[in-house]
């Protein structure tokens, strides 16, 4: 080996145990490497920063921006309102909920759809009583299956799209990898709702079912009857059906500035008149999407004044800004005015000095502070919403509007009539312009830490490769491999990649596996191809641990799941997605 070589191995090998370490966040470990390798002369300066322009980098902002318009403008809502019905059985209730996430995941970013899906799962298994832990795995797993369907589902096939264009000539298009990943998704999910979710340990019988913290019940709002509204007219006990399914209760009608005497059950509604409603936010904000209503006001109960504080549940990821932290070290109540009220860790509560307890990723947090507040506070933290609480959380009337800018932009973009990334930029302009995503929310729409990891994995990836260090790992491959057929190769490639995506993230796993995949072709003399297909879906396939996808890690605390839980569900999941991608990849992609 030479002493670039060398170097780089070495600089790799620190970044994969600081990243098992994980006591540092991926995207500062990243970037630090790339400053040492700087400084070290083993990435030239001029491609110092490249990274963070390359295509790959850029497709996955603009893929992020338009799932939160997406989110916005309700459409979302339109996919899952009819989705909760307590008189299903489980698997029809997993079958529905997989089937929905992975469709999802295939058009926008996995984690914004578990992260869109994960609530209405929880309020579905409160409703019928049955243990969280039993159906958040399988909606995890389905919305990590489904993004391996088209080139925007996952950054791993955004990136591998965009290193076939450097190593051949011509990217993977948006449905190239649909015959593959479409197949391994309908095989995958039909084993988690068939036999994957009964190996799911049952754990404690109160485990995961944190309804206690969950069911914040008992907010009222005040929801104004627009001209347009499908209420106006209407008596108000003619919405009784609407309300008693979205499990929202009237309790009155303002008029005038003046409330009614009673309940107004038989007001005849008209325009700008306010309903005052109670319920769960997200119920809250289903009903108004059904009648066309909109949020004047909201208040815990109890309380008079419009813009009091409002809880707010969180989940953390597993690169949380919080993670490692207290409440206490980040002065959160000081510095953003917002107070930590509990934490809920695998079904555990823990209500002494809460705010000292060091938070840790899969922990569902319970804040408490200003409805103005919280959302910038949320981006701050860097955590999720496990359910909605705030105002104006989507915008149904743009809902088609929405589905048709992104439709017209994916279809215009396979028809090669634009490059996909001047599409998608377009879309998220109209977007701005059209107010479904907020010109001021842009940037905290984006998923910094990971276009960071990209923007210092890349010049790192290139940097190996044209040390020749790739290809040293690939004639290693070859070497061990000796005498057996390509798609055995193929098979171990695939096994070696999948098991790097269990332990470090399956972005940074496929910026290093793309150009061994392409070394290790060139050396059969094969189709790089199936290789690069390989490693697409392998580095998505993170099944084995909570800490391989963020989807993962999201579901830990709300399910209580332990470490070993998922291995269980997840090895059988991995070793067929293995029997079913290498002969589907070598039938659509001969060598």
């Amino acid at each position: 080996m030479t002493l670039d070589q060398i170097l780089l191995f070495s600089l790799f090998a620190g970044v994969f145990v600081m990243l098992l370490w994980g006591k540092f966040r991926y995207d500062l470990v990243a970037f630090s490497a790339l400053l040492v390798a700087l400084v070290l002369g083993l990435v030239p300066t001029e491609l110092a920063f490249s990274g963070f322009g390359h295509p790959a980098t850029v497709i996955v902002a603009l893929v992020l921006v338009i799932s939160s318009g997406l989110q916005n403008s309700g459409a979302i809502d339109l996919i899952t309102r009819r989705l909760i019905d307590t008189s299903r059985a489980v698997s029809s209730h997993i079958t529905i909920m997989s089937g929905v996430g992975a469709i999802l995941s295939a058009f926008m970013n996995n984690v914004a759809a578990m992260a869109l899906l994960m609530p209405v799962d929880i309020q579905a298994a409160l409703k019928a009583g049955r243990p969280i832990r039993r159906t958040l795995m399988p909606l995890s797993f389905a919305t990590i299956l489904g993004g391996m369907v088209t080139l925007i589902g996952t950054p791993p096939n955004i990136i591998i799209a965009s290193y076939r264009e450097s190593a051949v000539g011509e990217p993977f298009t948006m449905f190239d990898f649909a015959p593959v990943g479409l197949t391994v998704a309908i095989v995958g999910i039909a084993f988690v709702v068939l036999i994957g979710w009964r190996m799911i340990p049952k754990g404690d019988e109160n485990e995961g079912n944190n309804s206690d913290l969950l069911s914040l019940d008992g907010y009222v709002a005040e929801l104004v009857v627009p001209e347009k509204s499908k209420a106006v007219g209407q008596q108000v006990n003619t919405l009784y059906p609407a309300a008693d399914e979205e499990s929202v209760e009237i309790l009155g009608v303002v008029r005038n500035g003046r409330r009614l005497d009673g309940f107004g059950a038989s007001v005849e509604l008209r325009a700008n008149d306010m309903l005052i409603v109670e319920a769960a936010a997200e119920d809250m904000d289903r009903f108004r999407g059904t009648l066309g209503l909109e949020f004047f006001g909201e208040q815990p109960s109890g309380e008079t004044v419009t813009g009091s504080l409002q809880l707010l549940e969180v989940v953390v990821p597993r690169d949380a800004r919080i993670v490692g932290r207290s409440a206490i070290s980040l002065r959160l109540r000081a510095r953003r005015g917002v107070a930590l009220l509990g934490i809920s860790r695998q079904g555990k509560r823990f209500k002494n000095r809460v705010r000292h307890e060091k938070v840790r990723a899969g922990d569902i947090l319970l804040l408490l502070g200003p409805k103005d507040m919280l959302g910038d506070v949320v981006h701050w933290l860097e955590v999720l919403p496990l359910a909605e609480r705030g105002l104006n959380v989507t915008q149904h009337t743009r809902a088609w509007l929405a589905v048709g800018l992104f439709g017209v932009a994916i279809t215009v973009a396979s028809f090669s009539l634009l490059y996909l990334a001047t599409a998608l930029a377009v879309v998220v302009a109209l977007y701005v312009f059209l107010d479904i995503v907020p010109i001021s929310s842009v940037y905290d729409r984006i998923e910094w830490p990971v276009i960071v990891l990209l923007g210092s994995m890349i010049p790192l990836g290139v940097a190996l490769e044209k040390s020749g260090g790739t290809g040293l790992i690939a004639a290693n491959i070859v070497d061990l491999t000796s005498g057996m057929p390509a798609w055995a190769v193929l098979t171990v490639l695939m096994v070696v990649v999948m098991t790097l995506s269990d332990i470090l993230n399956n972005t940074a796993t496929a910026v290093i596996g793309a150009p061994i995949a392409v070394d290790i072709a060139n050396k059969l003399g094969v189709n790089p191809d199936p290789f690069l297909m390989a490693v697409a879906i392998a580095a998505s396939c993170a099944f084995l641990t909570p800490i391989g996808h963020k989807n993962n890690t999201l579901i830990m605390g709300p399910g209580g799941y332990k470490f070993g839980d998922y291995w269980r569900t997840g090895l059988p999941l991995e070793i067929l997605v293995v029997a079913v991608a290498v002969p589907m990849i070598l039938l659509v992609f001969p060598l």
